[in-house]
C-alpha cells in the first residue's frame, strides 16, 4: 500500500464530529454567558442557579444510556437523534419564565447532550489506527473548547441586539443545520461511499487485534468489574469539575467578584477556551513526543495527563491575584492544562476497550466526570456566599494531582499485542 494513495476521509469525518461538539458546547454554554442578564430579569438567586446547573449535570450522568444507544443502533442515526433533541430543547429555553422551568429544560438538555463524548470516542475508535487516535481525539475535543469560546461573543451579541431568549433560539437553530450536514455526509467506514481500499487497509492495519469488536452488545456489568475502567473513571470524577467551573461559573465570577460588565465578558470570557483549544493539541503532542523516546502508549498518555495536572496548579492562585487580567491569564492556563489532561484520559477508553464497548465505556466514564462536576457545582452554589470562590480554585489544583496519581496506580497497561495482520 502506498501512503500517497491514502485519502484523508477519516480526517474529514473527525472534523464533522468536531463541528457537532462545537454546537454541543455552544448550546450548553449559552446559559452561563446569559446568566448575569437572565438571573436579573427572572429574579433567580445564585442558589437557584446552582440547582439549574445541577439539573443539567444530573441528567448528563446518563451518558452510559447515550453510549449504549450509539453502540446498538449505530453512530450516524443515533447521534443525529440526540443532536436534534438538544437543538430543540435549547430553543425552548427562551420560553422559560422561572428557575424551575429552566431546571427542567436543563435536565432534558443534559440527557441529550450526554451523547457528544461517547459519539466522539466511537468515531475515533472506528476511523483511526492506534497511532492516530490521540491526535483525532484532540481534534474532536477542540469542539468542546471552541464551542465554549464562541458562546460569549455570540450570546452577548444576541442579548445586546435582541434579548436573552434569542440567544437560545439562535444557538439551537445552528444545531439543526449541523444535523442536516451530518446525515448527508457521515457514514460508518465500512459503508462510506468515498472510502478507498487503501485508506480502509491503513485503518485496519493500525488497530489492535485484541480490541476488535465481536458484534455483541456491550455488558455494563463486565465493564464495571474491570480495573482499567475505574482507572480512567475516577480520574474523570476528580478532573472534570475544572471544566464545569470554567463553563458555568466563570462568567458569574467575573461579574460579581472582578466587576466585569457584559461587554467585558464578551471580550475576555472566551480566552480560557481558546487556551483550551491549544491544550487539546498539546496533550497528543506530548504523547507522541514520549512515544518517540520509547515510552509505550498507555504510559505516554499517563505522562501527558501528569503534565496537565502539574500545570493546573496555577489555578490555585486565581483568587489571590489583584489584577483581573492576571486572573484571566491563570484561568486561561487552567483551560489549557485541563484539556491537555482531559483529552488524554478520554482517549484511553479506545486504547483499553473493544470497539463495540467504546461508546458505552466513554459514557460511563462521563457519568463519573459529571458526578464530580455536579457535586462541585452544588458546593459552589451553597458555599460561595460564605467562603468565596478562592477555596474552590485551590481545590481544583489538588484534585487533578490526585487524579494523576490514581491513573498511574489503577490502570494496567495491556501486554504488547500484534496489530491487525493486514499488510500494506
Amino acid at each position: 500500500m502506498h501512503t500517497k494513495k491514502i485519502r484523508g476521509l477519516r480526517w474529514w469525518m473527525i472534523g464533522l464530529v468536531m463541528l457537532g461538539a462545537i454546537i454541543n458546547y455552544l448550546t450548553r454554554s449559552t446559559l452561563a454567558v446569559a446568566a448575569p442578564t437572565l438571573l436579573t430579569e427572572l429574579n433567580i438567586t445564585t442558589q437557584e442557579y446552582s440547582y439549574i446547573t445541577a439539573a443539567f449535570q444530573g441528567a448528563i450522568m446518563l451518558q452510559p444510556l447515550c453510549g449504549y444507544v450509539l453502540d446498538v443502533i449505530g453512530l450516524k442515526y443515533g447521534y443525529a437523534m440526540f443532536a436534534t433533541a438538544w437543538s430543540l430543547i435549547c430553543m425552548a429555553h427562551g420560553m422559560a419564565t422561572n428557575w424551575q422551568a429552566l431546571a427542567f429544560l436543563r435536565g432534558l438538555l443534559g440527557l441529550a447532550e450526554g451523547s457528544a463524548n461517547p459519539a466522539g470516542m466511537k468515531a475515533v475508535s472506528e476511523w483511526f489506527p492506534a497511532k492516530e487516535r490521540g491526535l483525532a481525539g484532540g481534534i474532536y475535543n477542540i469542539g468542546a473548547s471552541f464551542g465554549s469560546m464562541l458562546a460569549p461573543p455570540l450570546v452577548v451579541w444576541a442579548i445586546l441586539h435582541y434579548n436573552w431568549q434569542s440567544a437560545f433560539v439562535i444557538t439551537g437553530a445552528l444545531g439543526l443545520v449541523w444535523v442536516a450536514a451530518w446525515l448527508l455526509l457521515y457514514d460508518a467506514p465500512a459503508r462510506h461511499r468515498r472510502m478507498s481500499a487503501a485508506e480502509a487497509e491503513h485503518i485496519a492495519a493500525g488497530q489492535e487485534q485484541h480490541l476488535q469488536g465481536d458484534g455483541k452488545r456491550p455488558s455494563v456489568g463486565s465493564i464495571l468489574k474491570r480495573r482499567n475502567f475505574w482507572g480512567i473513571a475516577l480520574p474523570r470524577f476528580l478532573a472534570d469539575p475544572a471544566w464545569g467551573t470554567l463553563a458555568f461559573w466563570v462568567p458569574l465570577y467575573l461579574t460579581t467578584v472582578r466587576g466585569f460588565d457584559l461587554a467585558q465578558i464578551a471580550m475576555f470570557a472566551w480566552l480560557p477556551f481558546l487556551a483550551a483549544d491549544l491544550g487539546c493539541m498539546f496533550g497528543p503532542i506530548v504523547v507522541l513526543w514520549l512515544q518517540k523516546r520509547g515510552v509505550r502508549l498507555i504510559n505516554a498518555r499517563r505522562g501527558a495527563f501528569t503534565v496537565g495536572a502539574c500545570m493546573m496548579m496555577g489555578v490555585a492562585f486565581v483568587g489571590y491575584v489583584e489584577s483581573p487580567y492576571a486572573a484571566i491569564a491563570l484561568l486561561s492556563l487552567a483551560g489549557f492544562a485541563h484539556q491537555t489532561l482531559s483529552v488524554t484520559v478520554i482517549t484511553m477508553s479506545s486504547d483499553l476497550f473493544k470497539r463495540n464497548e467504546v461508546a458505552t465505556v466513554a459514557g460511563m466514564c462521563g457519568t463519573f466526570g459529571n458526578l464530580g462536576l455536579l457535586i462541585f457545582s452544588l458546593l459552589i452554589g451553597g458555599l460561595m456566599a460564605s467562603v468565596g470562590y478562592t477555596p474552590f480554585f485551590v481545590s481544583l489544583a489538588v484534585l487533578d494531582l490526585v487524579a494523576a496519581a490514581l491513573l498511574w496506580i489503577l490502570v494496567r497497561e495491556p501486554a504488547p499485542q500484534p496489530m491487525n495482520p493486514l499488510k500494506a
